[in-house]
């Protein structure tokens, strides 16, 4: 317990320290930036759209008898004009990420520009008029404009959405800029990530399910915390994602053993030596960590699937399809991830608690919030 004290003292610490550092004025407060518009077909971050730095993968068309079509939400703003030219209210509807992200640009239009609003071309798309990956498809992109319809305002505007918080920026037309978003059934984009629901895990006893079958308090076969390899069977304190009607794209590392691990991009997998490697920068003739020794990267697909599981062990390992992986993600040291969610272990081993029945565990949201802020970028996964 006094291990997690400290952890969260330190937290709190540097948050302050990143809060409160050295600056001009002695306590007055920062120069506003002046913000700087873009120019046409400029698009930020300077990666592709689907890439994981940017709003990730595409996870499949969104239809209207499709489970996850319960996860958008309309967007009744009312200071925001949404074109739609189908009639069908279908721009209005859009995941809660990106509704959020387009209400603070409206605002942000309103103050830029007295009198005028955000408009909205383009939302959910259903008619299948787009390119097959579009995030339109899934509610995480919108074409905006602004409702006088001035171009020379566009780069700014383009600007604005940046400042926003929109993951990914274009000025893709002279008509209109494109905004998106990472996905919303998990935190790929904010805690990065996740096994299938039919991967496979062994408990104690030898018997083998599947993470979907898998349940707090069970014990699964894991490795040692100081990455040394050292079999071991761990406890599962909770789950830091699981959603099992999500779909996600999975990188898919097929081994010389001839086991095959899949995980999403920014899983950390551990190396024969222990040290992590996001799964999405493992490459071919890469030793990965199995029980017993290592096994080299043989061959790297992509696929989709559905089911997004991360439980979380008192190791912080676990091994998944026959492969030794952490149980974290997005930041590449599983010594420090280990150490963050210490706090969280420690909790969880006094009052056990179950995980809400969908979505990313709190703690994980929160604490990745604090780390974009206080780690370097280098530390986080970036779509090769």
């Amino acid at each position: 317990m006094r291990a997690a004290s400290v952890s969260v003292a330190l937290l709190a610490l540097l948050a302050l320290a990143r809060a409160c550092g050295p600056g001009r004025g002695g306590g007055v407060g920062p120069k506003q930036r002046k913000l700087t518009p873009f120019v046409y077909s400029q698009h930020m971050p300077n990666v592709a759209e689907l890439s994981a730095a940017a709003a990730g993968a595409a996870e499949g068309r969104v239809t209207r008898s499709d489970p996850r079509f319960r996860d958008l939400v309309p967007n009744y703003n009312q200071d925001i004009i949404f074109k739609d030219e189908e009639g069908t209210g279908a721009d209005r509807l859009m995941t809660q990420r990106c509704m959020e992200k387009l209400n603070t640009l409206a605002i942000s239009v309103m103050n830029q520009w007295p009198g005028v609003r955000l408009r909205v071309t383009e939302g959910w798309d259903e008619e299948g008029h787009l390119a097959s990956e579009s995030l339109h498809y899934e509610g995480r992109a919108v074409d905006v404009t602004t409702s006088d319809r001035d171009r020379s305002k566009y780069g700014m505007l383009a600007r604005l959405a940046v400042e926003a918080g929109f993951d990914w920026v274009y000025y893709e037309a002279r008509a209109h800029i494109h905004c998106s978003v990472k996905s919303e059934s998990s935190q790929a984009a904010r805690t990065g990530g996740c096994f299938p629901a039919s991967s496979v895990v062994r408990l104690e006893g030898g018997r083998n399910t599947t993470l979907a079958q898998l349940r707090a308090g069970e014990r699964v076969l894991a490795t040692a915390a100081d990455g040394s390899g050292r079999l071991l069977y761990a406890e599962v304190l909770t789950f830091l994602d699981r959603d099992e009607s999500a779909s996600r794209a999975f990188v898919r590392v097929h081994l010389s053993d001839n086991t095959t691990v899949t995980a999403t991009e920014a899983h950390l997998l551990l190396r024969a030596s222990g040290a992590a490697v996001f799964a999405g920068a493992v490459r071919p003739g890469d030793r990965l960590l199995v029980p017993g020794g290592f096994a080299r990267a043989v061959r790297i697909s992509r696929v989709l699937q559905r089911g997004v599981f991360a439980p979380l062990t008192a190791t912080g390992t676990i091994v998944v399809d026959g492969a030794v992986a952490s149980c974290y993600a997005a930041v590449a040291s599983q010594r420090l991830a280990h150490w963050a969610v210490a706090p969280l272990r420690a909790w969880l081993s006094l009052a056990p608690t179950p995980h809400p029945t969908r979505g990313v565990h709190p703690y994980v949201r929160a604490l990745y919030t604090l780390a974009t802020h206080l780690l370097p970028k280098s530390m986080f996964y970036h779509s090769p």
